[in-house]
């Protein structure tokens, strides 16, 4: 124990927030043999006793996901603004046989317009976090999100109401960017899988109050059908903002910081760990931001391009831009689509409020599937499973249609969403957090939603396109276009995405740095003592 007692002494010498240099972790026997028990403790440790050890790391990972809920609460606003009578009748056109409907053009201008407001927003995201850490950096998004709602609830033209979406984008950003590394960075390796899952059930809690609210407000005839919606996104920046400055800071980046005496206070915060355990933990973590310090210093943009890093940034790219490929753009237009696939207006609000609770179901279901199987099995199947819902749509869309037909569609949509949602959606987020290099993380997982954004928003106006009468009006035949998108999708999982459960991210350094194949990842041993 005197590796302990010698870092506890080096820590009460510290003095707070004063960067200092890392200890040799790597050339001090002592600290390595805590760093060894620290490690195999983690792969020890059952989800259950994760659970149980680790309340507060649940809570505040749990906390930072729920950032998400606003950003989608306004991606799925806007969908159901386009399918909203008294929406429809003050911005948009009247289409004979189709009745009002927004035009296909500003349909799209206000789906993507919070789309590239975000794609700003992770830009900047990676930079600010890294050098102010998750913790602050999440406040002052969230005073910003505070701020930008002003626009949308007060504007009277869709050019303004685009705008606002636009500026709400740059906090969504941050968010996203952040919430998946803050949890996967608090969370011990048994419960790593499940927390950053729930980013998804975030994006299904926000979908559910926007259909609740739009449900609510869709028989009333003037502006107020849509401020009131506009204006509910105030009940969630002030709370989260007050919870969050409470948070412990990601022991992660605050060793990356040299800043141990802080990096220890926040393990002992995040778990009921007994001092010689927090120890343990401590040097496991400094272990391994050592060995990436030494391979690559320190972190910049650029880093993303080199050597490995650039496997790893081309593996978390694909994998969030994917998410735009497999059905999700049906699930962030279902009342449209809906409507489109020949349900009543009513009816189409009613299922996309039974659409978005069982998605709530499916990312519930999606925790133990994360402790059951692995990351691989789990998008390979989830995403094979979609592709055959989506052709079966597709040629449902095809034959002569009846009232049975219709609801066939509803049906196989509301399907496509459940599996999404239960699978490939949540393990994505999974797969991005644990890719990454520690010291490359903040960065890796902005530049990672930048690529989704790119590739959502040609697809948001190809999604336009699909559905709109004004378009090419191909309701359920959208099948064909994103189930074919979809086979790609698998084709490049199966060949290129590497199996990481229970590798800690040491491991997972020393598999990328050997240039492991993909499908190799799994059944490769690393001894708990090499560092290379």
């Amino acid at each position: 124990m005197s590796g302990i007692n010698e870092k506890q002494d080096d820590l009460h010498d510290e003095g707070g927030h004063v960067d200092v240099l890392h200890s040799k972790v790597l050339d001090n026997s002592d600290l390595m043999n805590d760093a060894f028990d620290g490690e195999n403790h983690e792969h020890e440790q059952t989800l259950w006793a994760a659970a149980k050890s680790h309340p507060w790391a649940c809570f505040w990972a749990f906390t930072m996901c729920f950032t998400i809920i606003m950003e989608a609460f306004d991606m799925f606003l806007n969908g159901n603004f386009v399918a909203q009578g008294a929406f429809q009748k003050q911005y948009g056109v009247y289409v004979d046989g189709s009745g009002w409907t927004i035009p296909t053009r500003w349909q799209s201008a206000l789906f993507q317009s919070g789309q590239c407001g975000a794609f700003v927003g992770v830009f900047l995201a990676g930079p600010v976090t890294d050098r102010l850490g998750y913790r602050w950096t999440t406040l002052l998004a969230l005073m910003l999100m505070n701020a930008t709602i002003f626009i949308s609830f007060f504007a009277n033209s869709l050019t303004v109401l685009v705008i606002g979406q636009a500026f709400e984008g740059i906090p969504w950003g941050f968010f996203i960017a952040n919430s998946p590394a803050y949890a996967s960075e608090v969370a011990p390796l048994a419960l790593r899988g499940a927390l950053t899952a729930t980013l998804q059930m975030s994006w299904s809690i926000g979908q559910i109050i926007v259909a609740a609210a739009t449900l609510g407000y869709n028989k009333r005839t003037d502006e107020w059908a849509w401020r009131v919606p506009l204006a509910l996104q105030w009940i969630f920046p002030t709370p989260l903002l007050i919870i969050l400055f409470f948070a412990p800071e990601s022991p992660w980046w605050l060793i990356r910081r040299g800043r141990k005496a802080e990096a220890l206070r926040s393990i002992q915060r995040l778990g009921s760990k007994s001092p010689e355990e927090s120890q343990r933990t401590l040097a496991m973590m400094e272990r391994t931001v050592e060995i990436e310090v030494k391979q690559g210093g320190s972190p910049t943009l650029l880093d993303l391009l080199k050597g490995t890093d650039l496997r790893r940034t081309i593996i978390t790219c694909l994998m969030y831009a994917s998410q735009n490929f497999a059905g999700n753009l049906i699930a962030n237009q279902a009342t449209f689509f809906f409507e489109q696939a020949g349900i009543s207006a009513d009816k189409s609000f009613q299922l996309n409020l039974i659409n978005s609770c069982l998605q709530f179901v499916a990312n519930v279901i999606s925790w133990p599937l994360t402790g059951w199987f692995c990351r691989r099995t789990i998008y390979l199947w989830g995403t094979a499973t979609n592709i055959c819902l989506l052709f079966i749509l597709g040629i449902c869309a095809s034959v002569p249609q009846t009232s049975g037909t219709n609801y066939a569609q509803a049906v196989l949509g509301i399907l496509i969403s459940f599996v999404f949602a239960g699978t490939l959606g949540p393990i994505s987020y999974t797969i991005i957090a644990e890719t990454s290099a520690v010291r490359l993380r903040a960065l890796s997982t902005a530049v990672g939603r930048a690529a989704y954004y790119v590739a959502e928003i040609p697809m948001i106006y190809l999604a336009s396109q699909l559905l709109n009468p004004t378009g090419w009006n191909l309701a359920g035949k959208c099948g064909y276009v994103w189930g074919s998108t979809a086979v790609v999708c698998w084709m490049m999982a199966f060949f290129f995405l590497p199996e990481l459960k229970h590798r800690s991210y040491r491991e997972a350094d020393i598999l990328f740095n050997r240039k492991v194949p993909a499908r190799k990842f799994k059944s490769t041993v690393i001894d708990v003592k090499d560092n290379e």
